[in-house]
């Protein structure tokens, strides 16, 4: 393995797992498009599907039941669920170019939208309407690019549950997302010729990205944390469009 892809795939999977420790995940948005730099999308999905796994075994040590807010959760994850599955039939119908163009377009859309709408968003209570809507749009996205964080953003931060409420069922509800999503993506993956020693890398860094995002939790902006990590997503995001593309 090159040095270059023992940083990519550090870096990325320890990014990842810090926002899964620091706010109960929802920024493995940047997996495939940043770990894209050193091998092809589709090969990035297979790596950090079972490697989401070990960040939830990890995180859900800190963001237990009493973190969980369950009448969201009663609505979000069947929604979620049918989106996995739709996701699933989209990767299986087009080829990998175009996969690789979605998960780009995905994410720079999402980039766009959570700056356009950072600051504009009011509380809301529990929604059995646009709940469904995001829990389906999160499971689409999380099948098609690990990108599921940003639909479930817009509804839940709109929830205002505060951090600790927010992390944690943002936690579980991404942990029975990746259980569920794992078999399919590596199906799909099947093919992909993924190294031990890659995947021993990732691994590596998912409990020392998890710990130490827990332990800056009460010290962190979030909010300036998540506006510098997407204005990376942007970079990687519009260099895995151009290699698309080319």
């Amino acid at each position: 393995m090159s040095l270059e892809a023992f940083i990519v795939i550090g870096l990325g999977v320890f990014i990842i797992a810090f926002m899964k420790g620091a706010f109960g995940g929802g920024f493995a948005v940047i997996g495939i498009p940043f770990l894209s730099l050193a091998m092809s999308p589709l090969e990035a999905g297979v790596l950090l599907a079972p490697l989401f796994i070990f960040m939830d075994a990890c995180a859900l040590y800190y963001w237990r039941p009493q973190t969980w807010s369950g009448m969201d959760l009663i609505r979000l994850l069947p929604a979620q669920l049918l989106g996995i599955g739709a996701g699933y039939l989209f990767i299986e119908m087009v080829n990998a170019r175009l996969v690789a163009i979605a998960i780009a377009g995905i994410t720079l859309a999402f980039a766009a939208h959570w700056w356009f709408t950072r600051s504009s968003a009011e509380q809301i209570g529990i929604s059995t309407r646009l709940a469904p809507v995001a829990g389906f749009a999160s499971g689409l996205t999380t099948m098609i690019a690990h990108s599921g964080g940003p639909p479930l953003a817009v509804y839940l931060l709109r929830r205002n549950l505060g951090n600790a409420l927010y992390a944690g069922t943002t936690s579980i509800f991404f942990t029975v997302g990746n259980a569920v999503k794992l078999v399919p993506w590596l199906y799909v993956g099947q093919h992909e010729q993924v190294s031990m020693d890659r995947f021993l890398v990732g691994a590596a860094f998912v409990p020392v990205g998890v710990v130490v995002g827990w332990l800056a939790h009460s010290r962190l902006d979030q909010k300036q944390l998540t506006q510098l990590l997407y204005l990376l997503l942007v970079f990687v995001s519009l260099k895995m469009l151009w290699s698309a593309l080319v």
